[in-house]
């Protein structure tokens, strides 16, 4: 097929996986519902994911520049399939978790795989398109999915079915048809040895690396609150049961994040982060106010300021790290960094699972909302220090 149709679908694939690990987000409570499994089991279910994607990011994450983009995609894409069928055929919580740990493989593997072809199918004079849809594609594809598969969870009789029905197609869809792209990497020796993770920081950025590293940890804490925690908290605190109104916290979230991803280019990076930081904290504040008053419209702000936060001051991160690294020292310093940020949001995911059930909800998402504020407020404090990047 001719490149500006590949581009089109391969844009669509991309943000297509990201809705499909933004789906379960209004889902696992009815799941939670209808087996009666404990509410920790629901955050291990988010925590492996992002486990399991960092694994894959940091094994095959530069597969594609040795194979060819096409076979990984394709691969990728099967393998995300499996995930949706793994889903749409669950009987309890254990294959759930399964799904979760097939699919942050899926989404691993294809995440920077994906990213370079939409950039190489770009037409010439769009190459700015690729680089456009590339950065907003994954906060918009978790937004999208987690109100898509709220609204189908809302409305439908069996919602879980019906959400995982139309992800089982648009996947077979997605990797049929990726099958028939053309391919825009050649082939070069050197497979297995991409195999092997390497994560580096090049001497000259590793002051400026060091001052991101706070806030890219509120980022990924912030993820985790709306992706894995907020629908627990509404049913568990705020006596909410609709899987709609637990959607659209990711969907705000993730909403306001690609907003400001894409209208804040001519901000200094260095501004941005200290802004992003900063909405962050915010954020945080407002969440920790939202669920010691009980107050759902404290929570809709908490999303607005903590997702806006977590756009601004990651697209500052990478804006200001990327001009001062060489071409290939960028997939070291990126592995440096996806290790950090994964980390904390699969095990702050785990641990404030665990503390479920010790304290109870309320408490562990006082306690979550506290620690990510304070983290987020050194991160103000660590990008006001340095003076430039």
């Amino acid at each position: 097929m001719s490149r500006p149709v590949g581009f089109a679908g391969i844009s669509a694939a991309m943000v297509a996986i990201l809705v499909a690990a933004g789906s379960p987000t209004p889902l696992l409570p009815i799941y939670e519902k209808a087996w009666g499994f404990p509410p920790w089991m629901l955050t291990l279910a988010f925590g492996v994911y992002a486990i399991a994607l960092l694994i894959a990011i940091l094994v095959v994450g530069s597969l594609s520049d040795h194979v060819g983009r096409r076979p990984v995609m394709v691969g990728a894409l099967g393998l995300e399939l499996v995930a949706m069928v793994v889903f749409l055929v669950a009987p309890s919580i254990g294959w759930i978790v399964v799904g979760r740990v097939v699919q942050g493989i899926a989404t691993g593997a294809a995440s920077s795989t994906l990213s370079a072809a939409v950039v190489e199918l770009a037409p010439d004079h769009r190459k700015k398109l690729g680089a456009l849809m590339t950065g907003m594609a994954p906060l918009a594809g978790l937004g999208i999915g987690a109100l898509f598969a709220g609204v189908l969870a809302q409305f439908a009789s069996d919602a879980a079915f019906a959400v995982w029905l139309v992800l089982v197609v648009v996947m077979a869809a997605g990797t049929v048809f990726t099958l028939v792209t053309p391919e825009t990497a050649t082939p070069k020796p050197g497979a297995l040895a991409s195999l092997v993770p390497r994560v580096s920081v090049p001497p000259r950025v590793r002051t400026l690396f060091a001052s991101t590293l706070p806030g890219m940890i509120g980022v990924f804490m912030t993820m985790t609150l709306y992706m894995g925690l907020v629908p627990t908290v509404l049913a568990a605190v705020f006596k909410i049961s609709s899987p709609l109104v637990g959607a659209l916290g990711a969907f705000v979230a993730f909403g306001a994040g690609t907003v400001v991803s894409a209208f804040t280019s001519a901000v200094h990076p260095r501004r941005l982060r200290l802004l992003g930081a900063t909405g962050l904290a915010v954020g945080a504040i407002l969440f920790v106010g939202s669920v010691g008053t009980v107050s759902l419209p404290l929570l809709w702000g908490a999303a607005l300021f903590g997702g806006a936060g977590l756009g601004a001051f990651f697209s500052g991160a990478t804006r200001g790290l990327v001009p001062e690294v060489e071409p290939h020292e960028r997939a070291g310093l990126f592995a440096t960094l996806y290790l950090v940020a994964y980390l904390a949001m699969g095990v702050s995911a785990i641990v404030a699972g665990l503390f479920v059930g010790v304290v109870g909800v309320t408490t562990m998402a006082i306690g979550f909302g506290v620690i990510l504020a304070l983290v987020a407020l050194a991160g103000v404090l660590a990008t006001a220090a340095r003076r430039a990047g």
